[in-house]
């Protein structure tokens, strides 16, 4: 099937069975596809898994440690088909992943996450205030996360405006003229996590002007770590920024740059859900087996977009519980679930050296 057939449906629309059904097939020719075209990738099935062709159903898909993308640069394309490189986040020193991107993977990247983020905040577009400095999307060719999220976002954009300078510090007087720029509309807010904490959050609490938000729909990502570090759990996260500035509307997702555009938005229950487009799979650390739901494992995600790059399906170092599948109060199909924390570096390392060597 084609993605373009796929972005017709609903994100959230198909049941249990109709997905897997959907996915299945999908997930079948992607790995033909990177089997074909990638010789790292083969040479790592050859050795893993000599019978993904008779993928059954999505947990039968071979997936890959994201770490290899640390470790190697896997792409299914020549050199000259290369539109963009993405790379993701890390410390000084830090090996990044690149995801290397042509045209059709990067558009499909941009549908979808339109797709999935439009179930939320509407079709219309919106004044943009974006939680971080317009120094992070200067270099258009190799992306960050941080760059390449804001960049994706800003296709919501009726108008945008960064809240803070390139030194990181608020700019709360920019910030105020937006706000009266568009007194009375909705206005989109989007930034990672820790840096509206740190860089947005506290200097409002600090500066005697008020801010009001009440009309805001605030989108953040990016992970937990820093502020559990901090002892800011997301409900003081969701309830200071409402103290501070009005903002009411709050949802966090979960996604990496190893498959931009496939987030999983988090409800008005407080779940991450699963789209049509992307699936979720928890697996034991000992043998990788499949969890069972409301039982911790390792998170597999699984994507319909990546043509240009074997990253359809991936094993993170991250841990969660899948809490249910069709269910959810909010009335969308499909997994929800939450992210418990990260794998411990050496069961990280273990489960990349464990499954490389099988």
């Amino acid at each position: 099937m084609e993605f373009n057939e796929i972005l017709e449906i609903n994100p959230y629309s198909l049941n249990k069975q109709e997905k897997e059904n959907l996915q299945t097939v999908r997930l079948k020719c992607l790995t033909q596809l990177h089997y074909e075209k990638c010789n790292q990738y083969a040479r790592v099935l050859d050795v893993i898994d000599n019978k993904w062709n008779e993928m059954q159903k999505v947990e039968d898909c071979p997936f890959l440690p994201v770490r290899m993308f640390k470790d190697m640069e896997l792409k299914s394309i020549p050199e000259e088909e290369i539109f963009k490189t993405m790379t993701s986040s890390g410390t000084t020193g830090q090996q990044v992943s690149k995801i290397f991107l042509n045209r059709q993977t990067s558009s499909n990247q941009q549908k979808t996450l339109v797709k999935i983020v439009s179930e939320f905040t509407g079709k219309s577009r919106m004044p943009m205030l974006i939680i971080d400095s317009p120094s992070v999307v200067k270099n258009r060719l190799t992306f960050s996360a941080r760059g390449a999220g804001i960049l994706g976002f800003s296709v919501f954009a009726s108008d945008r405006k960064y809240a803070l300078h390139d030194d990181m510090s608020i700019d709360l007087d920019g910030i105020t003229e937006f706000l009266n720029k568009h007194k009375g509309e909705r206005i989109l807010l989007f930034g990672f996590t820790f840096m509206i904490w740190q860089y947005f959050y506290k200097e409002i609490q600090k500066s005697a002007m008020k801010l009001d938000l009440s009309n805001g729909i605030l989108i953040h990502g990016g992970g937990w770590k820093k502020l559990k570090n901090e002892a800011v759990e997301p409900e003081t996260f969701k309830s200071e920024l409402q103290r501070v500035c009005g903002l009411s509307e709050i949802h966090d997702y979960y996604g990496m740059v190893e498959q931009t555009g496939c987030i999983y938005m988090e409800c008005e229950c407080g779940h991450l859900h699963a789209s049509i487009f992307s699936d979720v799979i928890t697996r034991r650390k000992e043998d990788f087996s499949v969890c069972d739901f409301g039982e911790e494992g390792i998170i597999q995600v699984v994507s319909m977009i990546p043509e240009s790059y074997p990253g359809h399906s991936i094993l993170t170092e991250d841990q969660g519980i899948i809490l249910g599948e069709d269910d959810c109060p909010c009335g969308r199909f499909g997994k929800y679930f939450k992210i418990t924390g990260r794998v411990k570096n050496a069961e990280v390392r273990g489960c990349s050296d464990t499954y490389e060597q099988k």
